[in-house]
């Protein structure tokens, strides 16, 4: 079975759909390229993707330590090159209980060696923070 599919639906607007759940999500290209802007971008996708995929890595060695991240937030901000037009750096600043800093360098070594993190191409800066409140 395939992973998803993707219609392109004109406008520089596609619809894909994830075909174990059937949920579908819809892109639109960007402002600044040429598009309405009016739902993420693909690449607003992957950098969005970056941050989902350290915070569930992290739940899982939460759960594996007894530690509870409920209500956990994680902010994403994508920088764009130019030329060529790539993203150029992901900033994410992770937010997590208190509670969790017993538990710091288990924590952030998971969000660290997410698959995500480990499948971006070297000249794409990872900036993350963790905040422990």
């Amino acid at each position: 079975m395939h992973t998803s599919e993707v219609i392109y639906l004109g406008n520089l607007r596609t619809t894909a759909k994830h075909m174990a759940s059937g949920n579908s999500i819809i892109t639109d290209a960007p402002v600044d390229n040429n598009g309405k802007g009016e739902a993420f971008s693909p690449t607003d996708l992957l950098a969005t993707a970056f941050a989902q995929c350290m915070i569930t890595i992290m739940g899982i060695e939460a759960n594996k330590l007894g530690v509870n991240l409920d209500g956990s937030t994680v902010t994403v901000l994508k920088k764009m090159n130019l030329t060529p037009r790539k993203v150029r750096k992901i900033e994410v600043e992770i937010t997590l209980p208190l509670a969790a800093i017993d538990f710091k360098t288990q924590l952030e070594h998971a969000a660290h060696t997410c698959p995500v993190a480990l499948s971006l191409h070297p000249d794409v800066e990872q900036h993350v923070t963790f905040c422990y409140v």
